[in-house]
């Protein structure tokens, strides 16, 4: 099993906290790096989201099918 699986198999039924996490996360990058890095921190954290499946409880992602 892997990491990632792990972290899903713990936030079933998180996924609105996860996605606060990962935005708090990344706030955090772009305030110590001033928002030098701001667009690859969005990117990583849409990634991040969809991995966790955070953007499915806010209804983004809806029209991505699941990867396999």
């Amino acid at each position: 099993m892997s990491v990632m699986d792990k972290l899903k198999q713990m936030m079933k039924g998180h996924e609105d906290k996860a996605g606060q996490g990962v935005d708090k996360a990344g706030d955090f990058v772009d305030d110590r790096t001033q928002g030098k890095y701001s667009s690859q921190v969005d990117t990583a954290q849409e990634k991040l989201r969809q991995q966790l499946g955070a953007d499915r409880e806010q209804g983004k992602g809806q029209d991505n099918p699941p990867q396999t």
